[in-house]
């Protein structure tokens, strides 16, 4: 059993949403080192384009900005994806979005604005790209990755209600796709990560990150390589039997997460 064809990812063609920075750019890098074709796709063109220029100098990385948010980005971005490939092998649901207001004071628009990127537009980009999804056999089916995260796991003590809410809608989803398209030879499975260094964490890690690290078993946030590593397994031959799963990607935080903001 040879591991590069075991573990190996090349020739596949992969789509990351949100993929110019944070967890989306950590699994972006991972799939473009190891001879994958990948397309990324994120709101800001000058920041999509920078990034897919500088990925390319180790592989091959395609920018294709839109915002994902909206029914005409999601409608945009598949129908370049069909006019480039025959096929699509996988396809990462990352971006997203928060909103940091207590559930008191949480508004209705930063509420739909959580809602429409981290659960609507992945369901219906996710919809949108069956077709192509559709192409592989069993062996080696297509795959669906969906970034979630711990707060979808536990209730957090901090305050981002319905981010965490969301979040759990998505974990959820992934079930719930895995029960109805796996007859199309694709399988769904969920990322559940939980501190990486991003622009979402950046508040967090620059006030408490030593005590973020304390709580954590395994004494530190997450690095690329932990991430990169997850996404590039669920994708390769060896990950091609799970399906419906959520891995929490977080050192075992999430066994004490309820504790992790009450620092």
């Amino acid at each position: 059993m040879d591991i590069q064809e075991l573990f190996g990812v090349k020739d596949k063609v992969v789509v990351i949403t949100g993929g110019s920075r944070g967890i989306g750019l950590m699994i972006a890098r991972g799939f473009v080192s190891n001879g994958a074709k990948v397309y990324i796709s994120s709101r800001k063109k000058e920041v999509c384009d920078a990034v897919a220029a500088e990925l390319s100098k180790n592989g091959t990385c395609f920018s294709i900005p839109e915002d994902m948010s909206t029914s005409e980005g999601r409608e945009y971005l598949v129908n370049e994806i069909t006019n480039r490939e025959d096929k699509l092998d996988v396809l990462v649901n990352n971006a997203g979005t928060a909103w940091g207001s207590s559930f008191e004071d949480h508004p209705e628009k930063g509420y739909d604005r959580v809602m429409d990127l981290n659960v609507k537009s992945m369901f219906f980009l996710t919809q949108g790209f069956i077709p192509l999804l559709s192409k592989n056999d069993f062996s080696d089916p297509s795959r669906i990755i969906n970034i979630g995260s711990i707060d979808g796991l536990t209730v957090p003590a901090w305050d981002n209600s319905a981010y965490s809410i969301s979040k759990a809608a998505v974990h959820q989803m992934t079930k719930v796709l895995a029960g109805k398209i796996s007859k199309h030879a694709i399988t769904v499975n969920s990322i559940a990560p939980g501190p990486f260094e991003s622009q979402m964490t950046e508040v967090l890690l620059s006030q408490a990150r030593n005590e973020v690290e304390k709580i954590c078993p395994m004494k530190r946030i997450g690095v690329d390589e932990d991430m990169a590593g997850i996404a590039l397994f669920l994708a390769s031959k060896a990950g091609a039997y799970l399906n419906g799963t959520v891995t929490p990607v977080d050192g075992g935080i999430h066994l004490k997460s309820q504790n992790l903001f009450q620092l």
